[in-house]
Order: structure tokens, then sequence, then C-alpha cells
């Protein structure tokens, strides 16, 4: 069994801001990824409803890194846990982080620093081959360096690292997926 992956919200960078927001299926498990800034909570909650999922049926919430901008509606899940790059919080219970997730083989968290020294990507695998949800580039149009970048060495490695597990697709951070091939420059 593989995970599904769907987009709830595809997110941009101008004079506004939103995060792509992620769902992840697979068993029991459903997975938000990055529910952050968006025009209005109801972008997320129905998209989730036009897929059948209600707030109280998300098992967990991934954070890619602490900026508002991705952990700014987290509150909408309050049965989740919520896995960061340090650990699985739920209540008031902090457990170690776990690579794997309960219920979803398919899923794992992979250590990406460079746009903080914080930062994870979820690595999915589905029927279509390696899904990558990551803050590691904004869109594929670019910024091609990343102009908040805490660490850009890091930034480097952590893409690189990220390519050579040959995914099929790429979850930026501010924009549609895309194929590793069809990234800016």
């Amino acid at each position: 069994m593989t995970a599904l992956v769907e987009v709830l919200a595809t997110g941009y960078v101008g004079s506004r801001v939103a995060s792509t927001v992620v769902l992840v299926r697979e068993g029991p498990a459903v997975i938000v990824v990055d529910p952050g800034m968006v025009a209005h909570r109801s972008v997320i909650l129905d998209a989730l409803a036009a897929r059948g999922v209600s707030p109280g049926e998300v098992t967990d919430v991934i954070f890619s890194h602490h900026h508002p901008d991705h952990t700014l509606n987290a509150a909408l899940f309050a049965n989740a846990r919520f896995h960061d790059h340090w650990a699985i919080y739920h209540d008031d219970v902090w457990e170690d982080r776990a690579e794997a997730f309960e219920g979803a083989p398919s899923v794992r968290l992979l250590d990406t620093p460079g746009h903080t020294r914080q930062d994870v990507s979820t690595l999915v695998e589905t029927d279509g081959g390696l899904v990558v949800c990551t803050h590691l580039w904004w869109s594929k149009d670019g910024p091609a360096e990343d102009p908040l970048a805490e660490d850009p060495v890091a930034l480097a490695a952590s893409r690189a690292a990220v390519l050579a597990l040959a995914p099929a697709l790429i979850v930026p951070g501010h924009g549609a997926p895309f194929a590793p091939g069809e990234l800016a420059g």
C-alpha cells in the first residue's frame, strides 16, 4: 500500500502570502502538511470537506518549519498529533520525533536544513513515485536563491540530497507541485 497525496491549497508569495497545504492519506493516517496562512480558513476546510475529511479526522499535522505562514491554522485540527524537526506533540504530551508515521509506512520525515536550521521535508511514497513536500523551493519558478535562507550552504546540500532521491514530484512551500526537471535555472 502507498499513500495518496492531494494539494488542498496552492501557496503563493507576493503582496500576499499563503503556504501550500497538503493532505496525505494512508490507511488510518490522515495527515495535513503546513496548514499555514491562506486567504481564509475555509480554503483548507472546504478542500477537506470536498474530500470527505472533517478536521477532527486529521490524525497528524506536519510543520516543515515554524514560520507562521506554515503553521497559522494548526488549531483547526484539535485531535491531531503535531510533528516538527524535534518532536511529536499531542495535548500535553511531548515525545521524541519518529521518522516513520503510525499507520502510514509510506510517509517519513527528512531533516532538510537551509531555509531554517529546523526544516524537515515530508517524503511520501505513492503509486506515481516519491512525492516530497518541502520548503527547499518556494516554487518551480524560484527564487533560485532563497532570500530568507538562514544557511544557504545547508540549503544547497539539502536540495541536492532531495534531488538524489529521484522524486517524481516536489510540492514546494509556496507553489504548485512540479517535477524536478521543471526547476527554473
